[in-house]
């Protein structure tokens, strides 16, 4: 066992006067010396914290013994060192934003797949999968023939839905990292005259423990300063080209240029040549910030 953990979670439930629980929650966070990120609206609460194996324990018995997140999952990742260097609790509208206030998941009755049923269905001539993350995500690994939407930010998803009307008769299976994104993607879908529609169950992560990550091409994007993760150990394929040189690369950087920031792909030697710039203008940037090959930035840096 590794001496860190990093926890994903989510719980769609009802949060009474959520602005005063968050900030309880972040001073609970710090108590136990963790890092992480964590959303907090009254529709509930989304997060990835990072720390020592036993403080993550403590974070994790304090959740599931909080009748207000009955039932809550968390996603475990064995990491060699914390995915954050800080530790941010805040309260939101949404803990996914998506802007459709008639979407409700914690009424949802759209089947969550396992991933041995997924592995069942999947290849068949009346299922289709669906990506419902944005380019950045899907372009460093999806399923093998997934149907990708053109977005940026989840918000984009339901004007995009007129991209896939064709599939509007077969069995859809929505993903994302971790679930929470189809929890609403689905609905909207629903809502929008797609009749059988499932998600996986605890996303391409879980799917990826349950069935060795089998045909998820490339590697899965993340939103800590590891950036890219493996799924797949059971047929392995990198997707993903270099933004400079159009290599074949799995490796994500932030753009060194704090005033572009943007994440993209890029490779071992282009990151050097171009000192973790995803363009010329960049490069000749003020302030850029110094490259040491990780490509990732803490947030003020």
């Amino acid at each position: 066992m590794k001496a860190f953990q990093t926890l994903l979670y989510y719980k769609y439930c009802r949060i009474n006067d959520a602005e005063k629980f968050a900030v309880l929650h972040l001073n609970f966070c710090k108590s136990l010396r963790l890092k992480g990120r964590i959303l907090v609206s009254e529709e509930g609460i989304n997060g990835t914290v990072s720390g020592p194996v036993i403080q993550c324990k403590k974070y994790m018995d304090q959740l599931k013994n909080d009748p207000i997140f009955h039932g809550i999952e968390f996603k475990i990742d064995e990491v060699d060192e914390v995915s954050f260097d800080k530790m941010h609790v805040r309260y939101k509208s949404e803990i996914v934003n998506l802007g459709c206030p008639d979407v409700d998941p914690t009424n949802s009755d759209v089947p969550h797949l396992s991933a041995s049923e997924v592995l069942e269905m999947k290849d068949k001539e009346d299922v289709v999968m669906l990506d419902v993350r944005n380019k950045v995500e899907y372009e460093l690994g999806k399923f093998k023939d997934a149907l990708t939407l053109d977005i940026d930010t989840f918000r984009e998803f339901p004007e995009h839905l007129n991209e896939i009307e064709e599939y509007k008769d077969k069995k859809i299976i929505a993903y994302c990292t971790g679930g929470i994104r189809c929890e609403k993607a689905t609905l909207v879908m629903k809502n929008m005259g797609f009749k059988n529609v499932y998600q996986i169950d605890g996303g391409i992560f879980k799917y990826g423990r349950e069935a060795g990550g089998r045909d998820f091409e490339g590697k899965m994007y993340v939103f800590d300063k590891r950036l890219a993760v493996d799924v797949n150990d059971v047929n392995p394929k990198v997707i993903s080209k270099c933004r400079i040189c159009d290599s074949t690369t799995s490796k994500m950087v932030n753009c060194a240029n704090p005033e572009c920031n943007e994440h993209f792909v890029l490779c071992e030697d282009c990151g050097w040549k171009m000192k973790g710039c995803c363009s010329d203008s960049c490069l000749d940037a003020p302030n850029v910030r110094p490259y040491d090959g990780s490509g990732y930035y803490s947030k003020g840096e």
